[in-house]
């Protein structure tokens, strides 16, 4: 008897043993997500230089301490900064945060001034819209969507507009929270750009981008 209780002893020992390396963690390994840019996809804007980029207009676009900087050029002169390339359906996340006051936005689909979408960066008065809201100018109502609440954006720090456009689908969030989604046919591809407004009213403007990530759809 003393004999099998001493076996069934150092048999529960080696299961209690077992048990608790099944539930240590391999060495190496950790929780960490995937990396941002396995979900998100490429980088359209590299932080060093503009790379894939044309500017229009005669705003001034430049990089600083690897942030894009928009501002008006001389007279308060607009422009606009696109994409050397053309996407069609896509994901598109772009980082950024403005000095105000400001009139700007991020450009989608855009194939000429009067084709294009843009996920607007403002503080509009009539009819009322602010950031995150989706303009059309070739819509006669001027936005397809308006964003009616002011406290989405934070007006002194980062920001992250998100922009899905899939065949006549296209939807917005800012920070997180949806701003748009319509079906419109307008435009089904075209670059992504940022624009510069003109006007004196926003002479001290800055639209400074930290990143932009697309991923095709």
């Amino acid at each position: 008897m003393l004999k099998r209780a001493s076996i069934a002893v150092v048999m529960m020992a080696l299961v209690l043993s077992g048990c608790q390396k099944s539930m240590e963690k391999p060495a190496g390994k950790s929780d960490a997500p995937a990396a941002a840019s396995e979900k998100a996809g490429m980088k359209l804007f590299n932080g060093k230089d503009l790379t894939g980029w044309e500017a229009t207009g005669k705003a001034r676009w430049v990089v600083e301490n690897g942030l894009l900087v928009g501002t008006q050029g001389d007279k308060n002169a607009p422009g606009d900064l696109f994409t050397s390339q053309s996407f069609r359906d896509f994901e598109a996340t772009v980082t950024y945060r403005a000095e105000w006051p400001c009139n700007s936005g991020v450009w989608f689909r855009f194939q000429n001034p009067g084709k294009a979408y843009q996920a607007d960066i403002l503080e509009y008065k009539k009819p009322e819209a602010y950031s995150g809201t989706l303009y059309c100018p070739g819509y006669s109502g001027l936005f397809l969507a308006a964003n009616l609440d002011q406290t989405l954006e934070n007006r002194s720090g980062w920001n992250t507009i998100q922009i899905r456009a899939q065949g006549d689908h296209l939807q917005i969030w800012l920070n997180s929270r949806q701003t748009a989604d319509v079906h419109d046919t307008r435009s089904d591809s075209g670059k992504i750009g940022f624009q510069v407004h003109p006007g004196a009213e926003f002479a001290p403007m800055k639209i400074i981008v930290r990143e932009v990530l697309l991923k095709a759809l």
